[in-house]
């Protein structure tokens, strides 16, 4: 595979806000040039996140799947953390649609938040190179998520840290519709 052909590894990873928004722009990009685009979405099930709203808009070119269960409880509408076995069912079922997937002409996949899945245990590090060494070889491939593990970030043709310096979530604010979700 030559330099500039596509098939690169790319990673935006950091405590920063951003990650998600980084790939969703690659993928408006790359649609913008008539490339074949799909978004698997890892727990981020639930809520009505307005990327997703809007893709379905954008282009025939372009296929999302959504895994995980809802993360806000609906009788306090506070967010669930921790790992339950149902998320590790939704994790499996990302995998069979990104094996799918890697079956298909696709320009680019993006994996959102699986850097999140790896760090919660909900998918072993073992499984996740597993899958990028085994991916297409002119597959553009993204991967985004907090904390990006050294293994992940050693086959990376790019990767970008996302820095935190300032975030009003820290001064109470909520997550807002529109601009966080």
């Amino acid at each position: 595979m030559s330099k500039t052909s596509l098939g690169k590894i790319h990673v935006y990873t950091g405590y920063g806000k951003g990650k998600t928004t980084a790939a969703l722009g690659l993928a408006i990009r790359a649609l913008g040039h008539g490339k074949k685009v799909a978004i698997v979405f890892f727990d981020k099930g639930g809520m009505n996140y307005g990327e997703r709203l809007i893709l379905d808009k954008l282009s025939a070119n372009i296929n999302y799947y959504v895994t995980g269960r809802d993360r806000i409880d609906a009788k306090t509408g506070k967010l669930i953390l921790g790992v339950e076995e149902i998320d590790k069912q939704e994790v499996l079922k990302a995998l069979w649609i990104i094996n799918d997937l890697f079956k298909e002409t696709l320009d680019l996949l993006i994996l959102d938040e699986v850097n999140n899945a790896v760090n919660l245990g909900m998918l072993g590090i073992e499984e996740l190179v597993r899958l990028v060494d085994n991916k297409p070889p002119d597959l553009e491939l993204v991967l985004t998520g907090r904390e990006a593990h050294p293994r992940i970030l050693e086959r990376a043709d790019l990767v970008t840290e996302m820095k935190l310096v300032k975030h009003y979530y820290y001064q109470g604010v909520s997550a807002r519709e529109g601009i966080e979700y």
